[in-house]
């Protein structure tokens, strides 16, 4: 439930702020993109984290190399089932659900 409010919030989010959603939760085999977005020139493959405090670190601190790899894997699918060519991003949002903030974290890794 906390998951699914925390993408809501940042669907509303990231559309208020001019990106076009291209996928919520996008799946293939093995792999999850919690977000597939498009901002300006970049195709944007989004982890989404959610708290209800930060009393056990911050949400980003959550997406460790195992997520990372696991987002890189799903990009890579999706990039190739849709055939496309330009520039990727990956991004982390964190939500504080007790707040509703939200926290964009542009570039927040790169696959190698």
């Amino acid at each position: 439930f906390h998951l699914q409010s925390g993408k809501n919030l940042t669907v509303s989010y990231l559309k208020n702020n001019g990106f076009d959603i291209i996928a919520v939760n996008w799946r293939y085999k093995y792999w999850e993109v919690d977000i597939v977005a498009k901002d300006q020139f970049s195709l944007v493959f989004m982890e989404v984290t959610s708290r209800k405090s930060n009393n056990f670190g911050e949400p980003s601190d959550f997406v460790d190399e195992i997520k990372q790899r696991n987002l890189i894997q799903g990009a890579d699918a999706y990039i190739e089932l849709n055939s496309y060519e330009g520039e990727v991003r990956f991004d982390i949002v964190s939500v504080y659900l007790d707040s509703n903030k939200i926290e964009l974290i542009k570039d927040a890794f790169w696959s190698n």
